[in-house]
């Protein structure tokens, strides 16, 4: 393959990736039986808005107590550092 279309490529996936105002908000609810999981979120990884912030993907810390993530039921308190509540 040409150097040139390996860069257009990537280029390609590149911009697909990028997150755009026109899908912020906050994510889908999985399409099985979940709970909100409190303070395990990495820093851009949540799944909703918070005091701090309006939409998904915009958590400036990792594990901050009023940001959450989807998981499946029953696992949250499995998960360290994982709370049913904001912290």
């Amino acid at each position: 393959m040409k150097p040139s279309v390996l860069v257009t490529a990537a280029a390609i996936v590149a911009t697909a990736s990028l997150q755009t105002p026109t899908n912020a908000g906050p994510a889908p609810t999985p399409p099985f039986k979940t709970e909100k999981c409190f303070g395990i979120a990495a820093a851009g990884q949540n799944d909703c808005q918070t005091a701090t912030h309006s939409c998904a993907g915009e958590s400036k810390t990792a594990s901050a107590g009023d940001s959450w993530l989807y998981v499946p039921a029953g696992t949250c308190l499995k998960i360290n550092g994982g709370s049913l509540t904001p912290k």
